[in-house]
This record gives C-alpha cells, structure tokens and sequence, in this order.
C-alpha cells in the first residue's frame, strides 16, 4: 500500500473534529472505470456520434444509473428485449454479455447488431462452451438474474448449473463427479467465490478450476484497495448503483476487512450527514462502471463538512485497454471522419 508522499508531513495540521480525532479521507487507488466499461461506454458515444440517435442497447450497457441517464438524453434508448427493437434498426449488447439465443433473436429481426460484451467475459463464454462440449457439467458460481449469469448460462444451458447461495450446493446434480468444473461470474468477491468453491469441493473433491482467474482483474483490483485501508476507516463510501454487483461487493469487504461502516451511494447528495457522526477517518472508492466525475463530487461534499485532506492508497496501476468492437471499428476504418466527424 501507497500513500501520497505528504501525508506524514501534514498529519500536524489535519483537521479534528470535537472529539478531537482527525478528520481524513483515504481515497482508493484502483477505483471506477475498469477497460471493459470504458470499451463499453465508448462503443455508445461512437456509435451515436457514427450513425446517429437512435441507438438502441439492449439492457442498460453498464450498471451505472448516471450513465445510462446520460445516455439517454443524448439519444440511446434501452430496452428489455430485441423484439422491443424496431425491424432492421441498430442495437448495441451490453458489457454484461448476451446468449446465442439473444444473437439469434436479433438476426431474425434484421437488426444491425454492436456487441460490446467484455472480453473478459467473452472468455467465460468460450471457458463454457469448451467444457460443454467435453461434456463436462459445469457449475457457475453467480447471482441468479444477474444479466452477465444469464448471458453465460445460456451459452450451454443443459450443461450449466447455477450457484448462488449456500444452499444451492446442495441441489447440485452431477452426472460424473470426475468430470465437473466451476467456473464463475467475473464481478463476484473473491472470497464469497472460493467460499462456495470449498463447499462445493466438500461434495465433489474431483471439482476442476477454471483454466485461468474468472474474477476480472479489476474487480478484484478494487476489492484489493478496500481492502488495504478499510482497518482504518470508521466509514468507508462507495460509489456506485444498486444493480451493479461489483460495488455491491465492495461494501461487503469493506465491512469484512475492517471498516465500522459502509454505504453504497449513486451521488454525494445521498450521502447522509448522520453517517459522519463521530467519524475520523473516511473511505472513498467506487465500482468499476463508476466515471470519477461523481467520486469528485462525494469528495467536495465531504469537504464542505471538514474532510478536506485526502491521501491516496495506491495498491495496483492498472494499464488494460481493450480494441472497440470489431463492427464498430470497421465502419470508423472505412469512413474514418464519418457523418458526425468521428476520428
């Protein structure tokens, strides 16, 4: 763990609250933004800015509401389904990632199809496939529901049983206990992972891992970073929406690795003046489909109530990017400034 290189010299002079404790913010270095979000999100921009509103995405494109709002009122319209889409219309898959029934659905719509699934994600679907057709049951550790677990299931849905709870390992049925392999959603903690992992092992000890990490790297980048200062923290903010499952995760390792309290906000106005009560040191960090913009905003907030000094904790530099889909860039290759100047 990093701090900023002043920190020391400045901890005379922080400011203290009645009680006399110090009153600072430890700021989670990596936070928001993850490659596959910023892939995704740029994916919308260009394409509006390409061929023009409207766009429509399939789902909301990332589990951020000050996005998808933002979106909107630059002319993308999200919808449930394909058959929501109008015939021969444009339609961009979000990060999350869709089954080839949702691909199928939309080729028998004629729509112009964008898929922006991360590639992270991709390499679960490919990891299923693989194994499915080894013929191996496979067992997939996620939240039911989640848009990124249907998406998954669907690739191989006879082969794919899903884990959520405790109790699901239970009701898991295999056919050949040396043939099953765990595989699991990319946005899930690490430790409630390997947690059902063991469990399930206490069934199956034959259970095969995954060829490589199914936990994306910036998930668990973030969760590493909570975890570093979170000891320290009488409170600690995330930022970040209700449905997004990877900051969800993160104020329940915050909790775990230390801190008294936790919150999950989408902006700093819902950050509620009780929960400073008492409070010396306070957390900031938000989920990997946050932009910073509104992490800025909970840091002026605190500000304005005293936590004006803020210190760093570096635990990782992340340098991932990944190429925009291969539809999108095709069209920007062959009319690279494009009817709204796109370069």
């Amino acid at each position: 763990m990093t701090t900023t290189p002043e920190a020391s010299d400045r901890a005379a002079t922080d400011p203290v609250d009645d009680a006399g404790r110090t009153k600072r913010v430890l700021l989670a270095k990596p936070r928001g933004y993850c490659a596959g979000v910023d892939r995704a999100v740029i994916t919308v921009e260009k394409a509006l800015e390409t061929y023009g509103p409207p766009v429509y995405v399939r789902k909301e494109i990332v589990h951020n509401r000050h996005v998808v709002d933002t979106l909107t009122e630059r002319g993308v319209i999200f919808v449930d389904e394909t058959d929501e889409v109008p015939e021969g219309a444009l339609v961009v898959f979000s990060a999350h990632g869709v089954s080839p029934k949702v691909h199928e659905e939309a080729q028998e719509r004629n729509l112009r199809t964008i898929d922006a699934t991360c590639p992270l994600v991709t390499k679960v679907h490919k990891e299923v496939n693989r194994f499915a057709r080894d013929d191996y049951d496979i067992l997939l550790i996620g939240h039911e529901g989640h848009e990124e677990v249907e998406g998954t299931a669907g690739e191989a849905p006879e082969r794919v049983q899903l884990v959520d709870k405790p109790e699901d390992v239970d009701k898991v049925n295999v056919r050949d206990p040396n043939k099953v392999v765990w595989l699991s959603q990319t946005t899930l903690s690490v430790d409630e992972t390997m947690e059902r992992v063991n469990q399930l092992k206490g069934r199956i000890p034959d259970l095969q891992a995954p060829p490589s990490d199914d936990i994306c790297y910036a998930t668990s980048n973030r969760q590493d970073a909570v975890k570093a200062m979170a000891a320290e923290c009488d409170l600690v903010i995330v930022v970040g929406s209700q449905n997004s499952s990877n900051s969800k995760r993160l104020v329940e390792v915050a909790l775990q690795a230390g801190a008294t309290d936790s919150h999950l906000i989408d902006y700093a106005e819902q950050l509620e003046d009780s929960w400073l009560e008492g409070v010396g040191t306070v957390g900031v960090t938000s989920g990997a489909s946050v932009p910073d913009v509104l992490v800025f905003q909970v840091l002026d907030h605190l500000a304005e109530r005293g936590w004006t000094d803020v210190d760093e904790v570096t635990t990782a530099n992340e340098k991932v990017t990944f190429a925009l889909p291969r539809e999108l860039r095709k069209d920007l290759d062959e009319n690279p400034n494009g009817p709204k100047g796109v370069r």
